[in-house]
């Protein structure tokens, strides 16, 4: 949970044929990388208007660690005395690799500018033995501890928003469906290059075909984030929003695609089946962007204006 100073980034091991104990190995240094000084020249510097720390928070039968944002006031100090922010709980992605330090850029932008308090999970990884549905689990467990102990956290349970990226979008994606089986209000869902297929048909879209191995060798590891994510006996369709029964009366949803990315037909797909179903949807594409930019500011010059366009979203969103 702390930040490092690794210098160094492991190179991808080959996703076709990498054994257990080689992505166990892999990530452990890759996610090393992306917590230290070094990365942030791709990653992105903080907004200094925001103060973060790592918190654990005891959920049922384990202790999940959320890295929170909250804005500092204008004199420096932590806005902790404040019980009005909205809350932003926030997935990062990845899937069997990543962490919640690779989106301090974007995420203390939003606890900065919105105001919010941003909760980012740092849910269990895809594994053998750790399916999916265990870090659709995290996220879901998450947003209702908050919301139950929200004078604690200093935010207003009316006012809750779910954002996430690739993998962290499908679980922002199914937290808002179970929110609205649940009869709990969300104010608005933010998916950034989301896959929310992770059935047979997870393929069987043109921009897989289009950009699975151009700009970067995408195919590979997305067979492995599937044959991960849905191991023999796993409800597919439990964990893929696209075929979720009922899209209807979901909180308002902003969908990001980059258009140079292997899933982005399932942004474009999602997008579409959330619109029929009534659900309030802007589809906001980015040209040439590829996936995961919105975490890359240091490379990819299109982030800032995604990060703008989900602070402008999101403003509105909360002011109603």
């Amino acid at each position: 949970m702390s930040e490092t100073t690794a210098a160094k980034r492991p190179p991808q091991p080959d996703f076709s044929a990498v054994t257990a104990e080689e992505l166990i190995a892999y990530r452990a240094a890759e996610n090393g990388w992306r917590a230290s000084s070094a990365a942030r020249a791709l990653l992105g510097e903080p907004d200094p208007s925001a103060a973060i720390e790592w918190k654990a928070v005891a959920l049922p039968g384990r202790v999940l660690p959320v890295r929170v944002y909250r804005p500092l006031s204008t004199g420096g100090d932590e806005a902790a005395a404040r019980s009005d922010l909205p809350l932003v709980i926030h997935v990062h992605g990845g899937g069997f690799v990543g962490t919640a330090v690779q989106c301090d850029w974007t995420n203390s932008r939003l606890a900065a500018r919105l105001p919010a308090l941003v909760v980012s999970v740092e849910h269990r990884l895809l594994a053998p033995g750790t399916a999916l549905s265990a870090a659709a689990d995290d996220g879901w467990d998450m947003l209702r501890h908050v919301l139950r102990h929200a004078a604690q956290w200093g935010i207003d349970p009316s006012r809750t928003v779910v954002f996430g990226e690739s993998c962290g979008a499908l679980i922002s994606a199914l937290t808002a469906i179970r929110a609205q089986a649940a009869g709990l209000e969300l104010t608005a869902q933010v998916l950034v290059n989301p896959v929310v297929d992770v059935t047979g048909t997870m393929f069987d879209h043109p921009s897989i075909t289009e950009y699975g191995y151009s700009p970067t060798r995408a195919l590979p590891l997305l067979r492995l984030f599937q044959q991960l994510a849905v191991p023999p006996g796993y409800d597919a369709g439990a964990v893929s929003p696209l075929y979720a029964d009922d899209l209807s009366g979901l909180a308002p949803a902003l969908v990001v695609v980059p258009t140079q990315d292997a899933v982005a037909d399932h942004g474009r797909r999602y997008a579409e089946r959330l619109r029929k179903a009534g659900t309030s949807v802007r589809l906001s594409e980015y040209p040439e962007a590829q996936h995961a930019f919105l975490t890359l500011p240091g490379v990819e010059p299109q982030a800032e204006a995604a990060q703008a366009e989900i602070l402008t979203f999101l403003r509105a969103a909360l002011s109603k």
